[in-house]
């Protein structure tokens, strides 16, 4: 079976060792969710090339698209590419278009370390960005985007542009009465509508109106609100605080 939906891969020491707290790994989260678009896995690893090859390696057999964060600057430790082109078993190459853009950018000659950012996986194409003069870099579904919270941003809305996904229809319901009191409802409509996500999230904040939180989501409306109607029918009468 072909893999399907989204992995990805987060790299820099920085983030292991709290210099920096990762916001690309939670905004990543968020726009595949709204675009409808499964994450399969996220890894956080360090910059180097081993680990690298290998996470990216697992995330191809998990998912169709993979998305790397980091390593693509012009430094010694921007080791993302040539990674990259090993997990694929690929040359590390020099896109003639990537270095003309970096050469009418430059006010100057540009220095070798600039034009490292011209190496590319053998077989990498350059999605155009609008309203910005640095390309994104992809080969065969792998997107190999900047670690800057801003760039990676606006990359990543340049390549879910391109990319086609399925909207999932989410109703939430706030029950009053612990998991141990529910769990025999939401199990009997888990085991009937297996094609239906449910989950439940209990919480000990005591200033909430709830003690559960209820998740049921799936592709199809109809079937998402025929689980809501079973769960309202199992759960103990007065249960459900609010729903959205």
């Amino acid at each position: 079976m072909e893999p399907t939906g989204a992995a990805a891969v987060i790299i820099g020491n920085e983030v292991l060792t709290a210099k920096v707290v990762d916001a690309n790994g939670p905004h990543l989260i968020q726009r595949l969710r709204e675009v409808g678009i499964p994450l399969r896995s996220l890894e956080i690893v360090p910059d180097e090339v081993d680990i690298i090859v290998e996470a990216v390696s697992r995330a191809r057999l998990r998912a169709k698209y993979v998305f790397t964060s980091g390593g693509i600057g012009p430094t010694h430790d921007d080791v993302t590419v040539r990674a990259v082109a090993l997990a694929m078993g690929r040359r590390v190459v020099r896109l003639p278009e990537m270095v003309a853009l970096i050469r009418e950018k430059a006010v100057d000659a540009p220095t070798a370390e600039s034009l490292r950012l011209a190496d590319a996986p053998e077989g990498a194409v350059l999605i155009a960005q609008p309203g910005s003069w640095y390309p994104v870099l992809t080969v065969e579904d792998v997107f190999m985007l900047p670690g800057v919270p801003q760039l990676f941003r606006t990359q990543l809305e340049a390549v879910l542009g391109r990319l086609r996904g399925t909207p999932v229809y989410l109703r939430v319901l706030y029950l009053s009465l612990g998991e141990s009191t529910v769990a025999a409802a939401l199990d009997r409509v888990a085991l009937d509508m297996p094609h239906v996500a449910i989950g439940s999230y209990p919480t000990f904040d005591r200033s909430l109106d709830y003690v559960v939180k209820v998740t049921v989501e799936s592709a199809e409306q109809a079937v998402v609100e025929e689980a809501v109607s079973r769960l309202r029918a199992g759960l103990p009468q007065g249960s459900v605080v609010r729903s959205e």
